[in-house]
């Protein structure tokens, strides 16, 4: 397989799905930028990357900060090239109850994952269209479906993302530039070694974005994967309102009796 981009800025690049898809288009020769907070990160990722055959430039932002986005872009773009590719990956997550609700952590989720991404995206087409070539890539999620007991920040952060890419994918065809939505279900990964519950067909990190790159060089609208997850989720919502309610409740019912009879467990130790 051939990837079709060579000078590609990927954002929440210092670790797990961005960390991995950065070494595996090394591979391809990419020259590659390399966007999040942690330069130090950063850096470590730009030596994986270098080892791996590619070239990369450490460009550390913050991607709710389109300024810096644009800023980090123009120095990638003048350094080496015109950006073929942006792979907004960057991304967080959280849990929340409806006794529990974090605002300032809600509006964290929410602007890291599609504001960050729309940053990205605005700030790299511009030029794209002036060249009449270029791909954005938005990193959304198989949660962006369905709704989920304490997951609905981070879900309709990545339901957003799906459809603005939607949106701008319409937008631009015919422009020479294609927008690909890219949902997973669940990859492990740092963000997912926090979770306390059961996360069906996980894959693990670089066969997930082997996966990925395939998708991308496809030029694929929407990526939904695994399969397995994927057919899952459409059962679901092909599923009557009233009997996806009383399953999920139930099994979230199970999942907090279980969490709570862990936590009186390890208290009587």
């Amino acid at each position: 397989m051939k990837f079709p981009h060579q000078v590609v800025l990927i954002t929440g690049a210092s670790s797990g799905i961005g960390e991995e898809l950065a070494v595996q288009l090394a591979a391809f020769g990419c020259k590659l930028g390399l966007m999040a907070r942690r330069k130090e990160k950063l850096e470590h990722v730009a030596r994986l990357v270098e080892d791996a055959g590619g070239v990369a430039m450490v460009l550390p932002c913050d991607v709710t900060d389109f300024d810096q986005i644009q800023d980090g872009i123009n120095q990638f773009a003048e350094a080496h090239g015109p950006v073929d590719c942006v792979v907004a990956n960057a991304g967080t997550g959280q849990q929340v109850d409806a006794l529990n609700f974090d605002a300032a952590e809600t509006a964290r989720v929410v602007n890291v994952n599609l504001l960050g991404m729309v940053n990205a995206f605005y700030a790299a087409v511009p030029q794209m269209l002036e060249r009449s070539h270029g791909h954005l890539v938005g990193v959304a999620s198989l949660a962006s479906y369905q709704g989920m007991p304490q997951d609905a920040g981070y879900a309709a952060s990545k339901a957003a993302m799906r459809i603005h890419c939607e949106s701008m994918r319409t937008e631009l065809r015919g422009s020479g530039v294609d927008v690909t939505c890219i949902c997973p279900g669940f990859i492990r990964t740092p963000m997912t070694d926090t979770n306390d519950f059961d996360m069906p067909f996980l894959l693990e990190v670089d066969d997930a974005c082997r996966r990925i790159v395939r998708a991308v060089a496809m030029r694929k609208r929407v990526y939904n994967f695994p399969w397995q997850l994927w057919w899952l989720i459409k059962i679901g919502m092909r599923t009557p309102r009233w009997i996806y309610d009383a399953v999920i409740s139930s099994q979230s019912s199970k999942t907090a009796k279980s969490t709570r009879k862990q936590a009186r467990s390890t208290e009587d130790k």
